[in-house]
């Protein structure tokens, strides 16, 4: 089983716009989860999503936050199994090129793995999308 899913989006935000958003917890809470979430070494986050998104709950540690390079360890509610989402950003000349990892998925015990292998691809496919929604409006409202 595949085991890792990337993606990858040029956004035409500067880095340091991007960052901010993927960051402080005013932010992420605006277009991603709610959370409890600081990008600081060892900070124990929480992201706590509405029902409707079929995932209550997701833990965590921040394992790595230098500019810019954000990695934390992702547990979803009533599961132990950790996996690790890394955010690596890139200055280009359109504007910031976002590299996102999700890996360890294989973590999981059997059929569950290929259940969230695809939930979280098509999940992060999603995020990036409302990532790139929110850079935009936040530009044009500022």
């Amino acid at each position: 089983m595949k085991d890792v899913i990337t993606k990858e989006h040029v956004f035409k935000h500067s880095i340091d716009k991007v960052w901010n958003a993927i960051t402080k917890q005013e932010e992420i809470s605006t277009w991603f989860i709610p959370a409890d979430f600081k990008a600081q070494p060892g900070y124990q986050y929480t992201f706590t999503a509405p029902k409707e998104q079929n995932c209550t709950q997701i833990k965590g540690e921040v394992k790595k936050a230098d500019p810019y390079t954000l990695v934390y360890t992702w547990v979803v509610a009533d599961t132990d199994t950790e996996t690790t989402v890394t955010w690596e950003l890139e200055e280009t000349k359109e504007g910031t090129k976002l590299y996102l990892e999700h890996s360890g998925i294989s973590n999981y015990p059997g059929e569950t793995a290929v259940n969230m292998f695809n939930s979280f691809n098509g999940g992060w496919d999603n995020c990036i999308s409302e990532l790139s929604q929110y850079l935009t409006l936040e530009v044009h409202a500022g």
